[in-house]
């Protein structure tokens, strides 16, 4: 898939991503993400792994775009940390804590 990233045009593939990622150590993750085989890297470091870019020169959105085109499932701290929907408010505190629900 062609994709501008940066203002440079790359040609990616998933499994180009997928061998350029193989043996890197994912940095902990702080803001937006992706999965990658079995693992959570933050957009930033495939973005500069897969381009070979200073991190500065890009930012998250476009690689953001670019993973989730090519299949890649990508995650924002907002999707994490929310709360799941169509509960009730004990249900809600209690996924929030971590706890089971007395039924």
């Amino acid at each position: 898939m062609r994709c501008v990233i940066a203002r440079f045009p790359f040609d990616l593939t998933k499994e180009g991503v997928l061998d350029a990622m193989k043996g890197v150590k994912p940095e902990p993750v702080t803001g937006d993400s992706v999965i990658v085989g079995r693992r959570q890297y933050p957009i930033k470091q495939v973005g500069a792994v897969v381009t070979r870019q200073d991190r500065r020169d890009f930012s998250a959105g476009e690689v953001t775009r670019a993973m989730t085109l090519l299949g890649f499932t990508c995650r924002t701290p907002a999707e994490e940390n929310a709360a799941p929907r169509g509960l009730t408010p004990l249900e809600t505190a209690s996924a929030l804590l971590g706890t089971p629900v007395p039924r």
